[in-house]
């Protein structure tokens, strides 16, 4: 049995508080790179010796363009990941949103608006002949 439109609204209005509640939120993901640097006299040069790394960096996207942020510290890791956390919330919390708005709209009615004279007008057909139909030709 479906849901009535009053649980339907009542759960879209948890939605969004939960929604307001979100705390600091940002999209990306946070991965670790390792290499080697530009110094040749560097040990990550060395035969056998591993390059830098591994640094973790954070990866978005701004206007189509995939922008890359180093995290330099422990404490700017976590602070990304809990804010990517809370981006994956929102993210799902939204889905959720959209899919009860078009569960409402389909169960909602539409609304019976009294007719203006205007639009109770039936357009007229023309009584012209179209060209294409005309029975006369041109010599």
């Amino acid at each position: 049995m479906p849901d009535s439109l009053e649980q339907l609204q009542q759960q879209r209005a948890e939605i969004a508080r939960q929604i307001g509640q979100l705390g600091d939120l940002r999209p990306g993901s946070i991965s670790n790179t390792s290499g080697r640097c530009g110094k040749p006299n560097c040990r990550c040069h060395q035969p056998g010796q591993p390059g830098h790394g591994p640094n973790p960096r954070l990866t978005f996207k701004v206007d189509g363009k995939t922008v890359t942020e180093a995290l330099p510290t422990p404490a700017a890791v976590r602070k990304a990941e809990r804010e990517v956390a809370e981006f994956r919330k929102f993210q799902k919390l939204t889905q959720q949103f959209v899919e009860l708005n078009t569960r409402l709209c389909r169960m909602r009615p539409p609304e019976q608006v009294a007719l203006s004279p205007q639009e109770k007008k039936r357009p007229k057909r023309s009584s012209k002949k179209s060209a294409a139909n005309s029975t006369t030709s041109c010599a």
